[in-house]
């Protein structure tokens, strides 16, 4: 019960990230992101994502993979759509 909870918790916070990204995607718009929090909240992801790995724990593993992914989407659309001036 208790990975269950995990698991719907993981869910529910990583498609939270799936409006960012598809805005984004459609828009090139990244003016309004910051850059230094995704850099930050990448890094930590990554870092829960091998907590997770090493830890063998599924919810995390599992959330933090597709938040990964997510995020990571959001920081490469950020530097590459960000004006340059």
């Amino acid at each position: 019960m208790i990975e269950w909870l995990g698991l719907l918790a993981g869910c529910l916070t990583t498609i939270s990230f799936l409006p960012q990204v598809l805005r984004v995607w459609r828009t090139r718009s990244v003016d309004d992101i910051s850059l230094g929090m995704y850099l930050l909240f990448v890094a930590g992801v990554a870092l829960w994502l091998t907590y997770g790995l090493l830890s063998h724990a599924l919810p995390v593993i599992v959330a933090n993979g597709v938040t990964l992914v997510l995020s990571g989407s959001v920081l490469a659309m950020k530097l590459r759509y960000r004006r340059r001036g």
